[in-house]
């Protein structure tokens, strides 16, 4: 079994006063993370333009970038599925609002986005989009898949990693963005005042006010599926990107409860991920588990 645990990886400066809540909150946890020896990974935005967990993902699908290629690349046929082996591009229906640094970025999985939601703003951009020669297909409520006129190469950071950012340390500015910065620019005129939103906002939602654009690699560049076991738990995250360590601490009994405890007789492969690293660590089985244990606060606590 694998269990993949998002903001279980603080930084070192809070580590230290965390670690005996964790031994605490979570002693089911804290024995797993004694079991094996821990394989640090570093994975700097600058190097991935994704998350530590969108990394470890596409590391665990085998993805191989191509040339000039981010890894953030493999999100595309990562998310989407697809039986032709084009270069899968997607774009994400987002809230942007501005911000001390620029611009905030809403992610999908936050607006609560419906289909007929959806549908309705493509519907009123769809001259916009014609006139644009990109095409947009919808593939969920919340993303469409791009097919540009021509072939293209931009590098393109995910969603969730501007999410946790900046919009303005992301935003494409290569020359061949422009047909796409002004099809975006055209579509926060669209959709500035349009009933979706107004209703949205009448009911205390953020509007649905841009697209941003991710992927670009192609179906065959992942070499091998995840684990059929796998488990991602993202209790933690919020609170670590908030770094509000109180409800990370709550959120951590929590996972003890529904998710550690009742499978303490197992011996998991764990991924821990934080702000630009991840750990893994794979159970010693059988009688290595007999020998001394590893004493996990010196690595969770350090680089």
């Amino acid at each position: 079994m694998h269990i993949v645990i998002p903001g279980a990886l603080p930084e070192p400066e809070v580590a230290a006063e965390l670690a005996p809540h964790v031994a605490q909150r979570a002693p089911t946890l804290a024995r797993w993370l004694s079991f094996g020896p821990p394989l640090p990974t570093d994975c700097p935005a600058a190097d991935t333009w994704c998350t530590p967990l969108e990394h470890w993902l596409l590391s665990a699908r085998g993805f191989t970038p191509g040339q000039d290629e981010h890894i953030s690349a493999g999100l595309g046929p990562l998310r989407l599925p697809v039986a032709d082996d084009e270069p899968v591009w997607l774009a994400e229906l987002i809230h942007m609002a501005p911000s001390r640094d620029g611009a905030a970025l809403l992610p999908a999985d936050t607006l609560a986005i419906t289909a007929a939601q959806s549908a309705a703003l493509l519907e009123a951009a769809r001259d916009l989009i014609e006139d644009s020669g990109i095409t947009l297909t919808p593939e969920t409520p919340n993303t469409c898949r791009v097919r540009w006129p021509e072939p293209i190469r931009l590098a393109c950071a995910s969603p969730a990693l501007v999410a946790v950012s900046a919009v303005n340390d992301w935003w494409p500015q290569a020359p061949a963005a422009r047909p796409w910065r002004r099809l975006v620019n055209g579509l926060q005129m669209a959709w500035h005042e349009h009933p979706v939103n107004l209703q949205r906002q009448r009911d205390g939602l953020a509007p649905i006010n841009s697209l941003w654009l991710y992927g670009g690699a192609r179906r065959s560049q992942l070499g091998r599926p995840l684990p059929d076991d796998l488990r991602i738990e993202t209790a933690l995250a919020p609170y670590a990107t908030a770094q509000d360590w109180g409800g990370w601490i709550e959120a951590l009994t929590g996972l003890e409860q529904r998710c550690f405890a009742p499978l303490a007789s197992a011996a998991p492969t764990l991924v821990l991920t934080g702000r630009e690293r991840t750990v893994e660590l794979a159970a010693r089985a059988g009688w290595l588990r007999r020998l001394r244990p590893l004493d996990w606060r010196r690595w969770w606590c350090g680089r």
